[in-house]
């Protein structure tokens, strides 16, 4: 079975992944490889703190990674949070703080379109590989649900009338931005495996 680094420590993102690839590959966190460095993710864009974390453990380590990043989009807000979704209240912020901060800009607002953006960056043998994951949809006036993390409780996929929140994983997965990068990454991985099993 193939061996991929997850270049995160983040559980609940790790779940998700893990969820979707449905036991096709091995898949190592970093504390699984003893890696407990903080990997900066200071760029401008998705697709450069992907890359950025990849680099760090492939250069380190000499193993096939990938990594991934993250970003909310809301429309009325030019953007924002964006890549600075995950520290939108701070540099510490938690969840909830970066929700609420949210939320009071969102206030009086009556355009609440958004959508979720993921990048996955894979690292093998040197080469770099991208996918990209979007999932349209508007935000809610106030938390809705238990489930998820970061801003799903108040953030509904286009054509539903739950948000990720309220959803079970599985539900989730099935239109989250992450898990359509995620399938788009399995298909070339799984497929590239197999190319070569039979080289």
């Amino acid at each position: 079975m193939k061996e991929l680094i997850i270049a995160s420590n983040n559980r609940h993102k790790i779940e998700e992944i893990t969820s979707v690839a449905h036991g096709r590959l091995m898949l190592l966190s970093l504390t699984d490889i003893g890696c407990s460095e903080e990997i900066p993710e200071d760029y401008e864009t998705l697709q450069e703190n992907a890359r950025a974390k990849a680099r760090y453990i492939y250069d380190k380590y000499g193993r096939d990674c990938f990594a991934d990043d993250t970003g909310l989009f809301v429309e009325a807000l030019n953007g924002e949070p964006g890549v600075y979704s995950a520290r939108y209240a701070g540099l510490h912020a938690s969840y909830d703080d970066n929700v609420r901060k949210l939320l009071n800009r969102m206030e009086n607002q009556t355009n609440r379109r958004a959508e979720f953006r993921t990048v996955i960056c894979l690292i093998e043998s040197g080469i770099e590989k991208y996918f990209t994951g979007i999932c349209k949809g508007h935000i809610t006036e106030q938390y809705k649900g238990t489930g998820g993390f970061g801003y799903d409780p108040v953030f509904v996929p286009e054509g539903m009338n739950r948000t990720f929140a309220e959803m079970t994983m599985q539900e989730k997965n099935s239109v989250s931005h992450r898990s359509l990068a995620i399938r788009q990454f399995l298909d070339y991985v799984l497929l590239e495996h197999k190319k070569n099993v039979f080289i």
